[in-house]
């Protein structure tokens, strides 16, 4: 069992930045794959970001390309997410994800991770 926690967000202006933190339980945490994902009410929670079990692997949604980083420190067990340039459309509520895998792919699909993080709200005032 994992368990996720994750912490950093808050207000910013338009263009500003963010860091956000995800720290994992547990003793194994360089064998999940990470991920970011978003959501604002009455919509899906969409794919932001994902990192492979290495790190060497990364892959964005197309709506952050440039601006968002996701790394991961795998002695503190805590996956990040730099966001820079920030919009007003980056508001949201971000959740960090994890999968066991013995592969080295980074997942873009929420369906494939099994745990969750509680999220922590990002505002982004215009």
């Amino acid at each position: 069992q994992v368990q996720l926690v994750e912490s950093g967000g808050g207000l910013v202006q338009n263009g500003g930045s963010l860091r956000l933190s995800c720290t994992a339980s547990g003793r194994t945490f360089s064998s999940y794959a990470m991920g970011w994902f978003r959501q604002v009410p009455g919509k899906e929670r969409e794919f932001v970001a994902a990192l492979n079990t290495r790190g060497g692997s990364t892959t964005y949604a197309d709506s952050v390309k440039g601006r968002f980083t996701i790394s991961r420190d795998d002695a503190k067990n805590t996956v990040y997410l730099q966001m820079n340039n920030l919009k007003p459309e980056d508001t949201a509520a971000y959740y960090c994800a994890a999968r066991f895998t013995l592969g080295t792919g980074a997942y873009t699909d929420r369906q494939t991770y099994n745990y969750w993080g509680q999220g922590t709200q990002v505002t982004v005032s215009s």
